[in-house]
């Protein structure tokens, strides 16, 4: 039978719709948008491309699926340390779930390959590695399949920040099963990413699913970098104290010094970096995933297809090198749909050193043009004096009509002033010094400086020194700031700092063009919120609980379930549902039955227990 006779053949299903799985199982009423399309297209055998937020549902695209079709779903996903929390949470749904990695013995492997062998698993998980081992590739060949699901599919690009080469293999699942559905997954892509998975992944047939990018719970705030620390300190302290979330450094050191700083002044703060060993690692991981307040100080090798969805902030100490680091790295933050933070400082320094890092990288010349591309946009939305969410959704190839209202752009306009003069003097600085020097020094020259350094340089008398005594040493850092991110200087190559002139400068150096320049906002210690931001918000999510003492009772009964079960306490319930029982007050178990969340399986396990700890707490009928 060739490919196009087995694609035409009306797939075996269990019966049951996918509407009716999602009410059973999932305990939800309804599909979000294009959810339901996609699930459909999968059930009837298509192949399909689905780009959705993080916390727009993926997995269910894939799971729902896999309990209508018969056979078992294979889903391969690149984080081994994730598969336990992801098998677990099903499995709390009553869902038959496992998954085969490099962690089992030789006697927990075996058992897994005969429940898939004998038809007892509903999904298996699988890393990517492990599925392309020809043991692999010949036992699934003789299971019963339903699908392939490859979650994070943007790891399959070449250009992207999460690339994994093993990715590169799947494309065998083409060829070697034939007539098996594949859906792939991600929620980070552009359109040139796009084109490239479909194409790797041989899907350039499938069907493709494009949702909006936008999260509109996400608060977006980019700041200038004065003092990194003391911003940090003042946005955790104003904002987020008490609340989990997520801190990226650009280094090692940087993630081991900012959380030693974080718990000098009380917080739960942990690092995370391929510096660490792995039982460290994953012990703070588990931390994260199953203690509450806990904030994990990491570079970007922490979070791809983390589930916890109650991360209320995620704040950049660095500049991250791309459009879609930064989008994949602040969606973790607010997967429960409540408002959340996506905080940033960032500088001229952090543009020097990624600048610098890209040309002495050992990319050819088409590699470097697209990072020089990648980081050029995400220097854009930084110094963007529109919407910020605009910026962000039409680099995705997405639209907002209208500014969103829950940007630091939109909340406090910024104001921009005529740069045409001070751009002119800091060139033409640069030029006169010889483009041999970096921005401190340029300032100091520009500010008449009498230093030691530059009357040896001799720089006293040039025609530039002391005629921009007009600007503050930050606001002249600010201007410096926005001509190498907008590519009128650029770094040295070698690494030494000095700003170089480029050719786009020209214009601008002989005063032929206007420019205006940002105002960066003076911060005062301890008001780095945003007006009209998200801290009154966050903290009415869980203000708004009238009867706090059963809001923590309930908190304390899905506590020690996550206990006794080993779990996560999100896998038992989420926030959100905790919320509904509360409000709704159910008293029997067909009442509990009712709210969002809670499928057949969770209401026979806990229900009763539930029902047990809000008993005194009913209000009166």
């Amino acid at each position: 039978m060739d490919f196009e006779q087995l694609s035409t053949v009306r797939p075996e299903t269990t019966g049951e719709s996918p509407e009716d799985v999602l009410h059973r199982v999932f305990g939800y009423e309804s599909f979000r948008l294009l959810q339901g399309d996609i699930i459909r297209e999968v059930v009837a055998g298509g192949d399909a491309l689905v780009l959705m937020p993080t916390g727009g549902g993926k997995s269910l695209c894939y799971q729902v699926p896999a309990l209508v079709r018969t056979g078992t779903a294979v889903v391969i996903s690149p984080l081994i340390a994730l598969m336990q929390d992801q098998v677990a949470a099903l499995k709390e749904l009553g869902v038959k779930a496992a998954f085969l990695n490099s962690t089992m013995d030789v006697d927990q492997a075996m058992d897994t390959e005969n429940a898939l062998m004998t038809g007892e698993l509903d999904l298996l998980y699988c890393a990517p590695e492990r599925l392309i081992q020809p043991r692999t590739l010949n036992l699934l060949k003789e299971a019963s399949l339903s699908l392939f699901a490859i979650d994070e599919a943007h790891c399959v690009s070449q250009w992207g920040h999460d690339f994994r080469s093993d990715y590169l293999e799947l494309t065998r699942l083409a060829t070697e099963f034939p007539g098996i559905p594949r859906i792939a997954l991600t929620a980070t892509a552009d359109e040139r990413t796009r084109k490239e998975i479909a194409e790797r992944l041989s899907l350039t047939r499938a069907r493709h699913f494009v949702s909006s990018f936008d999260r509109p719970n996400i608060q977006y705030r980019i700041a200038a970098k004065t003092n990194a620390n003391r911003q940090l300190l003042d946005f955790i302290s104003a904002e987020h104290s008490g609340d989990c979330g997520i801190v990226y450094c650009l280094s090692r050191n940087k993630v081991d010094a900012t959380a030693k700083l974080l718990q000098k002044q009380g917080y739960a703060a942990l690092p995370y970096h391929a510096g660490l060993d792995a039982r460290t690692r994953a012990s703070h991981q588990e931390r994260f995933l199953r203690e509450d307040g806990i904030i994990i100080v990491a570079t970007i090798a922490f979070g791809m297809g983390i589930d916890k969805p109650d991360v209320r902030f995620v704040a950049h100490m660095d500049l991250p090198k791309s459009l879609e680091a930064y989008y994949q790295e602040t969606g973790r933050a607010g997967r429960d749909g409540k408002p959340s933070t996506a905080w940033m400082v960032y500088g001229l320094q952090d543009v020097i050193k990624l600048r610098q890092m890209l040309e002495a990288s050992q990319g050819n010349d088409q590699f470097k043009r697209v990072e020089r591309q990648k980081l050029d946009a995400m220097l854009g939305l930084c110094e963007v004096t529109q919407c910020r969410r605009q910026v962000l959704l039409r680099y995705f190839g997405d639209t907002l009509d209208t500014p969103c209202g829950n940007c630091d752009t939109c909340l406090n306009p910024p104001e921009t002033w005529d740069g045409k003069v001070a751009v002119q003097k800091a060139l033409s600085c640069v030029f006169r010094t010889g483009q041999r020097f970096g921005v401190t020094y340029l300032i100091d020259v520009l500010r008449g400086s009498e230093n030691e350094r530059i009357i040896q340089s001799g720089h006293q008398a040039v025609s530039t020194y002391g005629i921009g005594q007009e600007l503050s040493a930050n606001e002249w850092k600010s201007v410096f700031r926005q001509l190498v991110a907008n590519g009128y200087l650029r770094a040295d190559p070698d690494g030494f700092g000095a700003l170089q002139l480029t050719e786009e400068c020209r214009p601008l150096l002989k005063g032929e063009v206007d420019i205006e320049l940002r105002k960066d906002p003076v911060q005062k210690p301890g008001k780095t919120r945003a007006s009209g931001g998200s801290s009154s918000r966050n903290r009415k999510y869980v203000d708004e609980v009238e009867d706090k003492e059963a809001w923590e009772a309930l908190r304390a009964c899905r506590k020690a379930l996550a206990e006794e079960k080993g779990v996560p306490p999100y896998v038992i319930f989420h926030d959100a549902t905790l919320f509904e029982i509360l409000e709704k007050q159910p008293a029997t178990l067909a009442d509990m039955a009712d709210i969002t969340g809670v499928g057949a399986a969770k209401l026979e396990k806990y229900g009763a227990q539930f029902l047990s700890a809000l008993k005194p707490f009913l209000r009166t009928r």
